[in-house]
């Protein structure tokens, strides 16, 4: 499934640098986490996760496939990009691509890397960011809105609708607030997600700090992490120079080099999981001698939909799913002491897929 987090940020913030970081740890890693590199900005990471290592041992799987998460460099937006200034059509056009979004903060102060606004705030440049596509947007809705309210008034029913549900983001954008605070029903998420709105996607903010900050932060990423908890968005705290130096150290001496500084992980293991999570997915897996595999669905999604990810004919012809959560997998030993254990499940089309679910589907072909 080819969930997409794009990387923004002003120039000099250090998020090609991150990215930089991840294609390389990524292409470091064991050949059962590879990195793809799609084009010269474009990466397939793998979405580490202990627990695959710990099914694939206790199923003696030969071969671990980890599930993956995309993530996009995207050009820096500056000051009126949405009006056309520096790189902007660009970021807007790729902005629009992606489904969430991981906006890079400079969160550290050096006199020999400028910072395009003459000083260090990340709050205010985060505000400029959110500003620029708040201005994209409504100027793209406005483009939109005037045949719609022509066939609106002759009566045509889906034109009502589709403009009912634009002006609610009008309305907010008109406020200065972002498309993805308005409330909407069940029925009104799908239709509003695909008016292609940059502010209705979700925002994690990534604190870019100084290497004698990474383990605690600083003044500037804690103004950050206050700010995201205010908007309901996610933050994660990591140095860019720190990654880009782990990156290139032998994988026997990462650990070691990490826990002199106080961390216990790579902050890139950090922010693939925070993307993960922003785009409100979860893992289940499958278990056997061939492989052990993590899959992913999103939050919610059903037995049949758990199905069809990895085949459509098995979503098409579902007829159940054998089910053992993680924890009760690992305390049987395996699917025969899950059973013994009474933790073995037999679900139906209803059922909602839980985080770690160990999964085997039954269909008819």
């Amino acid at each position: 499934m080819g969930f997409k987090c794009g990387i923004v940020g002003l120039p000099n913030v250090g998020k090609s640098t991150l990215f930089n970081a991840l294609t390389q740890t990524a292409a470091a890693q064991a050949a059962n986490y590879p990195f793809c590199t799609i084009e010269p900005n474009v990466g397939d990471v793998a979405v580490p996760d202990p627990r695959l290592e710990k099914l694939a041992a206790i199923g003696k799987s030969a071969e671990l496939i980890p599930t993956r998460i995309i993530f996009v460099d995207i050009a820096g937006l500056v000051r009126g990009a949405s009006k056309g200034e520096g790189l902007g059509n660009q970021f807007l056009a790729n902005i629009r691509e992606v489904d969430a979004i991981a906006h890079v903060l400079r969160c550290f102060e050096d006199d020999d890397i400028t910072h395009v606004e003459g000083k260090i705030n990340p709050v205010s440049d985060a505000e400029t960011v959110e500003t620029e596509l708040m201005l994209a947007d409504l100027d793209s809705l406005e483009k939109r809105i005037k045949p719609l309210e022509k066939k609106a008034g002759s009566g045509e029913k889906e034109a009502k609708e589709q403009l009912a549900l634009m002006m609610k983001a009008v309305v907010l954008l008109r406020e200065g607030k972002p498309a993805r605070d308005a409330e909407l029903s069940h029925e009104e998420r799908a239709p509003y997600s695909q008016l292609g709105l940059m502010t209705s996607k979700p925002v994690l903010y990534v604190c870019n700090v100084d290497e004698g900050s990474a383990a605690t932060g600083n003044k500037f990423s804690k103004a950050v992490e206050e700010m995201a908890q205010r908007e309901g968005a996610g933050s994660v705290t990591i140095s860019a120079r720190i990654e880009e130096e782990v990156a290139q150290l032998p994988a026997g001496e990462r650990e070691e080099y990490l826990s002199s500084l106080g961390l216990e992980e790579p902050g890139l293991n950090k922010l693939i999981r925070a993307g993960y999570e922003l785009l409100g997915l979860l893992t289940f897996f499958t278990v056997g001698p061939k492989e052990a595999r993590a899959w992913t669905v999103t939050r919610g999604a059903r037995a049949p939909q758990a199905a069809g990810v990895i085949h459509t004919d098995f979503e098409h012809g579902f007829i159940r799913a054998e089910t053992i959560a993680y924890d009760d997998y690992v305390a049987g030993n395996g699917e025969a002491g899950a059973r013994d254990a009474g933790k073995f499940r037999l679900e139906g089309k209803d059922y909602v897929v839980q985080d770690g679910d160990v999964m085997h589907f039954r269909f008819n072909a």
